[in-house]
């Protein structure tokens, strides 16, 4: 069975470094047997679509309009696993990741041993990276880490390689960046991940995602708190109405201490007593839609669940004892089956 690697290149106006980009690109990989290319162009207004077609790459397709770096990669997922990929790695248009370590991202799938691969781009050593962005990104990291359950070291990084199976289970609904959100939805899939250092080529452009390190913060909080409110909506919910419950206690304990230390005449402190009341039942209303965010949850995992069999039979993975297969057993059983006809 030919195993395919198709290498997805999300574009924005990116014309003069993606001839680099695809030149980078090996196309001969121990362990597999084609390496395509595709080119996913998000409304770029300068020839990024004319020089990829140039520089030979196998596939493009072009979004209506600017639809972001999220949606391009999903658009890219979606096109790739159309395309019969049996592994898919991304990387940026800017030439920021080494291409040529491509191999080395790939291995641990055809190996077996994980679904996902996220390159570490050793932070520490970019010296491009101001020291208060390399500081942010080791926390940024450590905190996607936590949401997720995973230990990957470079959390923000968007060269990846994704085995078929793992591209198939993950969804991306956000609009800002897939990185957080597919990795946050991986770690809680039970998904196996690994990463593999690497070091980066010299910076070519600013990024588009965001305009200063400020918004880049403020976004990717949202981003992390968000993908891991879709899978743990209950504790996010518990957490925060306690809060509220707890602090609403406050002005009640402040009340009896009036009542019990000071004088029987308390009426001026009433006040105490509508703070701590409003404060308590908005903790007991969040607490309350924790309940429902978690039966909500459950249909979520229902629908996930449907969605995941429909993309299958979309993509042609075949019968059903196969489809949790790893890529090594698929293709043991196929080599099987040649020496058996």
């Amino acid at each position: 069975m030919p195993v395919k690697l198709i290498v997805q290149i999300p574009c924005l106006d990116e014309e003069e470094t993606l001839p680099l980009v695809v030149a980078s690109i090996p196309r001969q990989i121990p362990g597999v047997d084609v390496v395509e290319v595709l080119v996913i162009d998000d409304g770029s207004t300068d020839r990024t679509v004319e020089v990829a077609r140039a520089c030979g790459v196998d596939h493009v397709i072009s979004n209506t309009g600017r639809k972001g770096l999220a949606q391009s990669f999903a658009a890219g997922i979606h096109e790739a696993l159309r395309q019969g990929a049996d592994i898919i790695v991304n990387t940026d248009g800017d030439n920021q990741y080494p291409q040529e370590r491509i191999p080395d991202l790939v291995a641990p799938i055809l190996a077996g041993t994980a679904d996902m691969v996220v390159a570490d781009r050793q932070v520490r050593t970019i010296t491009e990276f101001s020291r208060l962005k390399r500081v942010l990104q080791r926390i940024g990291s450590r905190v996607v880490n936590w949401a997720a359950g995973t230990s990957v070291a470079d959390a923000a990084s968007g060269f990846r390689a994704y085995s078929r199976d793992a591209a198939i289970r993950l969804n991306v609904v956000t609009d800002f960046s897939y990185a957080m959100e597919t990795l946050v939805s991986a770690g809680r899939k039970r998904l196996a991940i690994a990463h593999v250092p690497v070091t980066t080529n010299p910076k070519t452009r600013e990024s588009r995602l965001f305009s200063n390190m400020f918004e880049h913060v403020l976004r990717s909080s949202g981003a992390i708190l968000r993908s891991y409110a879709m899978f743990r909506a209950y504790t996010v919910f518990l957490l925060c109405g306690g809060f509220f419950i707890l602090l609403g206690s406050l002005p009640y304990l402040r009340f009896l201490w009036w009542v019990v230390t000071r004088s029987p005449e308390v009426s001026g402190h009433l006040q105490s007593l509508i703070i701590g009341g409003v404060l308590g039942l908005f903790g007991i209303v969040l607490v309350v839609l924790g309940v429902v965010a978690d039966l909500l949850s459950v249909n979520r995992k229902l629908v996930e669940d449907v969605l995941l069999r429909l993309k299958r039979l979309e993509y042609g993975e075949g019968s059903e004892p196969d489809l949790d297969a790893t890529l090594g057993e698929r293709r043991l059983r196929a080599v099987r089956g040649s020496r058996a006809r």
